[in-house]
């Protein structure tokens, strides 16, 4: 491995220069949501309508949004 008294250059980083990833989850979930609101009432219930239905129902879990008052 080496000398382990060195500085560990895999640990610095800036942190002025990470950028958070994403600050529009919910905005960006609930957008989703509505969308798949839309199409559900346009094209009928789906398979595939209604497993992106549940991931999203999952994601408002998550991130502790009441689906109520959407």
């Amino acid at each position: 491995m080496g000398v382990s008294n060195k500085r560990p250059r895999q640990l610095n980083y800036s942190v002025n220069v990470k950028g958070a990833k994403s600050g529009n989850k919910v905005a960006n979930t609930i957008k989703h949501y509505k969308k798949l609101q839309e199409r559900i009432a346009f094209e009928g219930s789906t398979k595939w309508l209604m497993n992106a239905v549940e991931i999203v129902l999952k994601k408002f879990k998550k991130y502790s949004v009441n689906i109520n008052k959407i």
